[in-house]
């Protein structure tokens, strides 16, 4: 088992935890969440993609966080997913990340969609 994200305690007040699916999902939020910079001791880590929030929401940065997002799971989770997709949608004020992916040491296939008001 795997320490929960966001870190929290369960009822028993111990250190809550998760299965392998769930700690992976999480670790890709941290990811596309986390911007290069922001962790003490590992400088390159995270996707950037919250240095666009405030860009007009496009075509262009669309394709720009595809880039970034695949870049970024490829890099600091490639030993244990495969990424199948990095699908994203803007809607008027809203970014949507969907991200598809093969767990390597299952081949289970799974689907992680995060939202972003842009």
């Amino acid at each position: 088992m795997d320490i929960q994200f966001p870190f929290q305690f369960n009822h028993k007040g111990r250190t809550a935890d998760s299965d392998d699916n769930r700690h992976i999902r999480d670790m890709i939020e941290q990811v596309l969440f986390t911007s290069p910079g922001e962790r003490v001791n590992r400088p390159t880590f995270g996707s950037g993609l919250m240095q666009l929030v405030f860009r007009p929401n496009s075509d262009e940065l669309s394709a720009t966080v595809q880039f970034l997002v695949q870049g970024a799971l490829v890099q600091w989770l490639g030993h244990l997913i495969d990424i199948n997709e990095v699908a994203v949608e803007n809607r008027e004020a809203m970014l949507m990340v969907a991200v598809s992916y093969t767990i390597r040491r299952t081949q289970q296939n799974s689907v992680a969609v995060f939202n972003k008001a842009m």
